[in-house]
């Protein structure tokens, strides 16, 4: 295990790499017991360094054992190296040398997932961030970027197919069975990109033919049993390349695209570069296995790592504090991406709900950081919402600056002038500049401050003159490590509404010739005031439409101008949000002591209106269904008691399903059209629909919509619709009928690992069933494993994340059960160990009975001896002084 006093590393401290590696010669020879590496470096100098240094620095890892080390071929004794835990130092080296080095892994041993490790029984790698030196001695960072070629040896009957990066150049049998495959990347790659597979998996392959009539070999390796669930990331992954193509003029640049199927995996999938490796929960699919959500995520993954070809790959990031660079560009690529194969405005809704309820969560704790971060102790920490989503509206703002045509320009340049390197997010933004001749220089704030912008708007009309003034404050709250920050570049989009729902014209001076219903106003200062003329009466605003900042907006909306904006409002993204907020208020005036009083009647007829109204776009009003949730409502709350918001929600939802039961009944039988089963918006849709009229049913304990759930499961023939009614039922006061449910739906699925995952969630997210009880006896169940993240996830992750009133429970239960299990996951995982600390790491938000047992759980994470870097971390940083 890693030290466990972690050093903190600083942006200010960076320097070029003394040392380059220009070619990496590797042998990996796989055996039962283990894996015997052979690497030959070619090393120069840097040029570009002001080092005299002779020596060179190598990173390396406890997971590797050193065999021998020579330099231009001749043994190196142990007075001409030192090592340490994390390091190599050889001395004496001349300018230009090659070095050979031989390690030996033990991947069956290889819990922690990262280097080399073994998934179900075939080899597989993870070496971003820093995982290639749990393979081998190397400068593992991003800004030594080298050629590789890679021969695997095994046994030829246990592991038939042997992968790497690039192009396969050479291939052979060996004595004793066993055979090799060698492999060639022409492009330089930081070693975070390479990877190696080697399993007896089955091949799926398909082609591509690119614009310029090249023809790409497409290919997917799974498991045996998985190997009718690769179709729906086979047609996505030739979406993406001609979206791409199309869209950003991007052509992909090797011959061979391989996906492979994992499913022992921390992250989701990796874009190593030709040889992307999927968690298979983010890579297989099939109707009877996957949910709608699951297809749409799936597609968006795959085109997020394929685009990563260029934006990440082909120019790639400087360090590791450059992260966003990467991560967020292609978020943002893969967005909009998404929002081109379905509903533009569902996507918004679904990026804007994680930004506020969990990103935004982020921005207010102590692991708050800027989008690019100043120091880091462990970078796997950092692979957060802050650097993807927050990231990808940091690249989106500009689009929305800039404009699509000149945000292409810029993007063009980008590439054309960085292809190959290693950057910085000032050379991406200072593309955007130099192509379309804005200047960004107080935009680059967004990379620099950390936390959420907090807009306070206050509006007046003069009647008499017909101007309606705007007036919009701005500040940053405080957080750690960072005060009086300073005013940030936001693009603002407003509209405004007249009593007849129509957009009134928007002109700034009472001689603008331009009279758009729609503007993006850009708030520079500290305070801004707007004065729109010629208008004829008090509006209604519409603001901050299709979420153009990720900022919050403190504006005084009366219930009566939500409602209207619900109804009126020709942004959909401002009509979901209308929604939200009249909920949030509703729900919120409902918790503590206000909790005996009625339900308004105005949030019922509000919903009312979305169930009956056919001609509404149904993909949108699938989303305003859907009331805010406990997480957002915390979110919002200050010291929030989280059992009084639960049973305000519930109350809130039980009024609801009450009061709207026979348009309820008529909105299921409305959208329980038969057919073929399809991922369009439409049908997606209509499924969301139906499956949450059945939901808010069995809130009520109703009868005819309990018959309705147990004949939907029985008949079913997609996951969507069997899920959708064992979830309704899991959530119902039906104990009886939903054990049955469970235990059929198990039997039936029991040899499926992705399906028992979902098993899993829908117990442990369960209010009603997930009880700290239940959650021990699942991890208990033959098919969890303590090795596989993703059963970790689906019942430990799922009940803190989900299950709020059984993780918060007043007695502390939840806090401790989340302590055991983070400290035991710790000396086995500790990337996995680190991220289910979160829950607790806000403990200050809380009311004090939440509160100070959170602090206690963190104090004893804290206390555990040998505890990992990666724990670390977050946990001193969460008991710190804010």
């Amino acid at each position: 295990m890693r030290t466990n006093q972690p050093q903190t590393i600083y942006l200010k401290d960076y320097r070029v790499p003394v040392f380059l590696v220009d070619h990496v010669d590797l042998r990996f020879e796989l055996f039962e017991d283990g894996a015997r590496v052979h690497s030959v470096l070619s090393m120069r100098r840097n040029p570009d360094s002001d080092s005299s240094d002779t020596s060179v620095e190598l990173n390396s890892d406890t997971l590797t054992k050193l065999e021998s080390l020579s330099l231009d071929g001749k043994e190196l004794g142990i007075d001409a190296y030192e090592d340490s835990v994390d390091r190599l130092v050889i001395h004496d080296v001349p300018d230009h040398f090659e070095l050979g080095v031989v390690t030996w892994l033990e991947p069956q041993n290889n819990t922690r997932l990262e280097g080399l490790y073994q998934s179900s029984g075939m080899f597989c790698t993870q070496c971003e961030a820093e995982g290639f030196r749990c393979i081998t001695y190397f400068p593992d960072r991003p800004d030594v970027m080298a050629r590789f070629r890679t021969r695997i040896e095994a046994d030829k009957a246990s592991f038939p197919i042997l992968l790497s990066n690039g192009n396969d150049v050479e291939k052979g049998d060996l004595d004793g069975g066993r055979h090799f495959v060698t492999w060639e990347d022409p492009f330089p790659k930081p070693s975070y990109l390479f990877a190696l597979v080697a399993g007896d998996l089955v091949e799926k392959r398909d082609s591509f033919r690119t614009l310029s009539g090249r023809d790409i070999d497409l290919r997917m390796y799974v498991e045996p049993r998985n190997s009718d669930k690769c179709d729906h990331a086979m047609d996505s992954l030739k979406r993406a390349m001609r979206w791409d193509e199309e869209v950003y003029g991007r052509e992909y640049d090797l011959d061979i695209f391989m996906i492979v199927a994992v499913d022992d995996f921390n992250m989701g999938a990796m874009e190593n570069k030709g040889l992307n490796i999927f968690n298979s929960s983010c890579v297989l699919a099939s109707q009877e296995t996957a949910t709608d959500m699951a297809f749409q995520r799936i597609e968006s993954i795959v085109a997020h790592e394929y685009f990563h070809n260029w934006s990440g790959n082909r120019v790639t990031c400087r360090d590791w504090f450059q992260l966003s660079l990467k991560e967020g560009f292609t978020v943002f690529r893969d967005s909009q991406f998404s929002a081109d194969m379905g509903s533009p405005t569902v996507k918004r809704i679904e990026d804007a709900t994680m930004l506020r309820t969990a990103q935004f969560a982020e921005d207010s704790g102590p692991m708050a950081h800027p989008v690019r971060p100043e120091s880091y102790m462990e970078i796997t920490n950092f692979y957060t919402l802050t650097i993807y989503e927050k990231g990808c509206e940091v690249v989106g703002m500009i689009h929305t600056l800039l404009g699509p045509d000149m945000f292409r320009k810029g993007s063009d340049l980008y590439f054309e002038r960085h292809d190959g390197q290693a950057v910085t997010t000032d050379d991406f933004v200072r593309a955007m500049e130099d192509a379309s001749g804005r200047d960004l220089s107080q935009f680059r704030l967004w990379y620099e401050q950390a936390g959420t912008p907090e807009l306070t708007v206050k509006d007046e009309y003069d009647q008499a003159a017909g101007i309606y003034r705007l007036r919009i404050d701005q500040r940053i709250p405080d957080t750690p490590g960072q005060t009086n920050k300073k005013p940030q570049h936001i693009p603002f989009a407003i509209g405004l509404l007249g009593a007849d729902g129509e957009s009134l014209p928007l002109k700034l001076s009472a001689t603008d010739a331009d009279e758009p219903t729609d503007r993006v106003l850009e708030l520079t200062e500290a305070s801004h005031t707007f004065e729109f003329h010629g208008v004829s009466e008090c509006p209604v605003p519409s603001l901050l439409r299709n979420f153009s900042a990720p900022v919050r907006v403190y504006y005084p909306w009366t219930r009566e101008q939500l409602m209207f904006l619900m109804s009126h409002d020709p942004d959909g993204f401002n009509r979901w949000d209308a929604g939200q907020r009249l909920a949030v208020d509703v729900i919120s005036g409902l918790v503590g002591e206000a909790g005996s009083e009625a339900v308004d009647s105005g949030l019922t007829e509000a919903y009312r209106g979305l169930l009956t109204d056919t001609s509404l776009d149904q993909a949108l009003v699938a989303k305003m269904l859907q009331l805010p949730s406990e997480a957002y409502l915390i979110e919002l709350a200050d010291k929030p008691n989280v059992p009084d918001i639960h049973r305000a929600r519930e109350k809130v939802l039980g009024h609801l399903a009450t009061a709207l039961r026979d348009d309820l009944l008529a909105c299921y039988k409305r959208n329980s059209v038969e057919g073929r089963y399809e991922v369009t918006p439409q049908a997606v849709a209509r499924r969301s629909l139906r499956n949450t009229a059945l939901a808010w049913l069995l809130h009520t304990d109703d009868e005819e919509g309990r018959a309705l759930a147990e004949s939907q499961f029985a008949k079913a023939d997609n996951m969507t619709d069997r899920m959708g009614a064992l979830r309704a039922l899991v959530n119902s006061g039906y104990e009886q009928e939903c054990k049955q449910m469970l235990d059929a739906f198990y039997e039936q699925w029991k040899a499926d690992p992705q399906v028992v995952e979902q098993w899993f969630a829908v117990q442990a997210g369960s209010s009603r069933t997930g009880g700290l009880s239940r959650i021990r006896e699942l991890m208990s169940h033959p098919a969890f494993d303590w090795k596989n993240p993703n059963k970790i996830r689906s019942v430990i992750g799922v009940f803190a994340g989900q299950n709020l009133p059984a993780f918060h429970a007043e007695d502390g239960s939840g806090y401790r059960f989340l302590e055991e299990q983070v400290r035991r996951l710790d000396d086995s995982n500790p990337q996995i160990a680190a991220r289910l600390v979160s829950p607790l790491t806000r403990w200050r938000k809380y009311a004090p009975v939440h509160g100070e047992q959170m602090k206690k759980a963190l104090e004893a994470i804290r206390d555990k001896s040998g505890l990992s870097r990666d724990v670390y971390e977050v946990v001193h940083k969460s008991l710190a002084g804010q």
